[in-house]
């Protein structure tokens, strides 16, 4: 069983920075990855790591502007979005996934999701 909560998300304009937070309850060490969905778009992967933390991948789109981080001791996951533009404006969800091979960036191997957290970039 694994419960995933994110918090952090707001209205930012262009080229400002939001940290997500994603509150972790398991007693499994699964990779972990956050995704967005815009308006009328589908789900994207934005990010993964490892349990550990000590892989990260990235999507094209977001790389050298977001950071991926975990802190196992206080059962927590982040994302740190630096530059932001109006087109990362999505709801952001943190996810756990039981099964793939690494990296895991497919929708269809993540199985527990977070609620969501809407991300606004005004331009």
């Amino acid at each position: 069983q694994v419960v995933l909560v994110e918090s952090g998300g707001g209205l930012v304009q262009a080229g400002g920075s939001l940290r997500l937070s994603c509150a972790i309850r398991t007693t499994s060490s699964y990779p972990m990855g956050w995704f967005r969905q815009a308006p009328g778009k589908e789900r994207e992967f934005v990010a993964a790591i490892t349990w550990s933390g000590d892989s990260t991948y990235y999507a094209e789109s977001v790389k050298g502007r977001f950071t991926i981080s975990k802190d196992n001791a206080e059962n927590a996951m982040y994302l740190q979005m630096n530059s932001l533009k109006p087109e990362d404006t999505a709801v952001y969800y943190c996810a756990a996934s039981s099964s793939g091979r690494w990296p895991r960036q497919r929708l269809n191997e993540y199985d527990y999701w977070g609620q969501g957290t809407q991300v606004t970039v005004s331009s």
